[in-house]
């Protein structure tokens, strides 16, 4: 494995091309350096690359070595920790980059990238990042949902929005604006199905009445189970994730 010369330090790290990378990257993950060079580069280019940045890689591996040592007063958002979503503790990876902007991704986990500026106690901006990338999520997942039930059952709003709610999952005005719970982003996703056809039954039937029961579970043939398991399980989906404290 190629080494990086930092002084009297000497800093391992794997050497990956890429063919449709636009742009070389440096990436620092507790007791692993990765450096993702173009297919072009040759070692000068790569040697070169690794020179200019190599204060940034030596301070950032410092300052993973003493998060590492450190664990029983680091915040929680580090490698990992258990992110819930969709009715699952996902993991979750923290990486440091040479990035301008932090980045979310996931594959089976959840890997947030942190910008080179970020501090070594970057927990707020790691709690920012997951919320606003969860967000996005339910908010293309209620509208897939939504989209799927008004093709069925002719049952269109006039517009979805997500948003924090301190009571409830979701509600239906009179004009047909629907409201759904980001919180949900939490619960399985049956669950979620359940509080989308719940709400788009009430742009027939305003009251909980024998007719929106019945047009429920038309909709939900599950709703049932996923009622209850909302009932159970309340106070978790209410739970600070994320908070910042």
């Amino acid at each position: 494995m190629p080494t990086l010369q930092v002084g009297r330090k000497e800093l391992p790290y794997e050497l990956r091309r890429s063919a449709t990378a636009k742009e070389r990257r440096i990436t620092v993950t507790p007791g692993h350096i990765e450096v993702l060079a173009l297919a072009s580069d040759n070692e000068e280019d790569v040697a070169g690359f690794l020179y200019r940045k190599r204060q940034w890689v030596f301070n950032t591996v410092r300052d993973m070595e003493r998060i590492t040592a450190n664990r029983s007063s680091v915040p929680r958002f580090i490698t990992g920790s258990k992110i819930p979503f969709r009715g699952r503790n996902m993991s979750l990876t923290v990486r440091r980059t040479d990035a301008e902007r932090a980045a979310v991704s996931f594959k089976n986990r959840f890997i947030v990238d942190l910008p080179h500026w970020a501090g070594v106690d970057a927990d707020r901006l790691v709690a920012s990042e997951l919320k606003h990338w969860l967000k996005q999520r339910v908010r293309r997942d209620v509208q897939e949902i939504a989209a799927g039930f008004g093709e069925r059952f002719g049952l269109v709003p006039r517009s979805i929005r997500i948003t924090d709610m301190v009571h409830g999952w979701g509600s239906c005005g009179l004009q047909g604006n629907i409201l759904i719970n980001w919180n949900l982003i939490f619960a399985p996703r049956k669950v979620l199905e359940y509080v989308v056809a719940h709400e788009l039954t009430h742009l027939r039937h305003r009251t909980h009445g024998h007719e929106f029961w019945s047009l429920l579970a038309a909709v939900d043939p599950s709703f049932e189970a996923s009622k209850m398991w909302l009932d159970t399980n309340q106070s978790y989906l209410m739970a600070d994730f994320l908070g910042e404290g």
